[in-house]
């Protein structure tokens, strides 16, 4: 079985920063069929552009534009590509990096599929920072990959104590985010207190169901933005009331615009 070493994948990279501890790359995936292989690295995967399949030991992933998924250290997998343009965001942490801000990685193991909107959404921020080149870009991704790991290290400590309706409403809200939602209906479905609903939620989701569904859409878009749709058409698809309204949540959670995120795109 191929062993991958830092820094390495299947494909034409782009881009490479190598930080104390990380490797971050862009990469355009060029093979059709990847056979089994492993990383000697734990590492993050955002799929940036296009579709993929990864499979592991354990379950097989259909793979778009805005998934995410964590690969534990040494953990099989294999890719399949269709024949379409396809680019993965990579970021790659050592052993010293867990050791340097005293991370054990043993509470974060195997592969899966990351879906909370919240945590893409720092990952997105992390690749506009590799782009912006700002001087505190080794800060800013530090903290934003500790932030990932705190949360992601809670919700697995978390995630046999959850209620039943946890689950059912993360389900609901991720097929229907664009419709127009409301409490009193969601509370019915799952047959909950209106009032223990709302303030059960942010114990869960760490934020209040409206800020949960921005994030959504927010996630959505930025999926949607890496094809030439127009932004009056994504605001429409993703829920948001108009294209203003779509722009200034949109820079409120990126710091930038979506053209700007657009452009940044089309640095490779």
């Amino acid at each position: 079985m191929n062993t991958l070493r830092n820094g390495e994948y299947f494909g034409d990279t782009n881009q490479i920063v190598n930080l104390e501890g990380l490797t971050i790359t862009d990469t355009e995936y060029t093979h059709p069929y990847v056979d089994w292989h492993y990383h000697e690295n734990a590492y993050f995967t955002f799929l940036l552009q296009g579709n993929m399949t990864e499979g592991n030991r354990k379950e097989v992933h259909g793979c778009s534009a805005g998934t995410l998924l964590y690969h534990h250290w040494e953990d099989p997998h294999y890719n399949i590509k269709p024949d379409v343009f396809t680019r993965g965001f990579h970021i790659e942490l050592s052993q010293n990096w867990f050791d340097r801000f005293d991370i054990q990685k043993s509470k974060v193991e195997g592969s899966f599929n990351i879906k909370d909107p919240a945590l893409k959404l720092l990952v997105y921020q992390m690749f506009k920072e590799t782009k912006t080149h700002d001087i505190s870009f080794e800060l800013a991704v530090n903290q934003l990959l500790i932030h990932l790991f705190s949360q992601l290290t809670h919700q697995k400590e978390n995630t046999e104590r959850k209620p039943l309706w946890v689950g059912q409403i993360n389900e609901i809200l991720h097929e229907s985010f664009t419709e127009n939602l409301n409490l009193t209906e969601l509370s019915k479905t799952l047959n909950i207190h209106p009032i223990h609903l709302s303030r059960d939620f942010h114990k869960y989701f760490h934020c209040n169901l409206g800020e949960y569904l921005r994030k959504l859409k927010l996630n959505k878009s930025l999926e949607l933005l890496t094809l030439p749709n127009s932004l009056t058409d994504i605001a429409m698809e993703c829920g948001f009331s108009d294209q203003s309204h779509f722009i200034r949540c949109f820079k409120e959670n990126m710091g930038i615009t979506p053209l700007k995120y657009r452009n940044l795109l089309k640095n490779y």
